[in-house]
């Protein structure tokens, strides 16, 4: 099929087919592409070209960088690292339905006292976590989990999108930064950005295609953290899970919010 196009390069939303098989890690399609003429070194999505764009992924090899060609910065490089340190450190986690908030720099201790959050514990608590869906919203969202990682914290409702509300963010993230994610069941993954009480993004994509007007930062962390949304957040917070259990549970400590409205800010 390669062979027969008109223009191999052809563009579609900023992006060629090559592009996309390297996106997608499908080197055969990518070395067929190349065969019938596709150019690797082409920049595209925030200057980065397909060729480049894979030596920070699975087939570094991929292809043959020509003389002068660009590769990957030190920092570059670093992140590639992370990546797939991270990605590889969380496992293959079921998380539809998980609301978050990754927060850099502070611990679950002070996370806790941010939101004014008292302990929750005793055998209702446990029957909360056996069955969350069996309990009105208005009690079940009111509980969340806290954990101190390596960075910062990670707040997790493993049920429900309360750590992502607007009245949660913003009183975690004063003088730092978090990313809130729910992974919204019926529309998928649901990110937003909060620096020192302020929201900065909401109702981005995390885990999704590269956003064609992205950063070359972006860009490569569109790439990274494909089809990952949750290490796309933790790396956005620069944290640095071990595992994750700070996501699935059962966290450092479980807490309730108290009695407020979340979504005024």
């Amino acid at each position: 099929m390669a062979r027969r196009v008109a223009d191999v390069d052809a563009l579609e939303d900023g992006t060629t087919a090559l592009w996309e098989a390297v996106l997608s890690d499908r080197p055969d399609n990518a070395r067929a592409l190349e065969a019938a003429g596709a150019d690797p070194w082409r920049p595209l999505i925030g200057g980065w070209s397909p060729g480049r764009l894979s030596l920070a992924g699975p087939t570094p090899d991929l292809f043959v960088m020509p003389e002068g060609e660009r590769g990957l910065s030190e920092a570059e490089r670093t992140a590639a690292q992370e990546g797939r340190r991270l990605v590889a450190a969380l496992g293959g986690i079921h998380y539809e339905g998980t609301g978050l908030a990754c927060v850099t720099g502070i611990n679950a201790e002070e996370a806790v006292r941010r939101l004014e959050a008292t302990p929750a514990r005793g055998e209702e608590l446990e029957e909360l976590i056996e069955d969350p869906y069996a309990y009105d919203p208005d009690e079940s969202l009111r509980v969340v989990g806290v954990t101190t990682v390596p960075g910062g914290c990670v707040v997790t409702q493993p049920w429900g999108y309360a750590p992502q509300m607007p009245g949660v963010l913003t009183r975690l993230s004063a003088g730092t930064v978090c990313y809130g994610l729910y992974a919204n069941p019926k529309s998928g993954n649901q990110g937003s950005i909060v620096q020192n009480g302020g929201i900065e993004g909401w109702d981005l994509h995390p885990g999704g295609a590269p956003d064609p007007d992205g950063t070359p930062g972006e860009v490569l962390a569109s790439y990274l953290y494909r089809h990952n949304a949750v290490a796309y957040a933790c790396a956005f917070a620069e944290l640095r899970l071990t595992d994750a259990r700070a996501v699935v549970g059962p966290p450092d400590i479980w807490v309730e919010l108290p009695q407020r409205d979340y979504w005024e800010h």
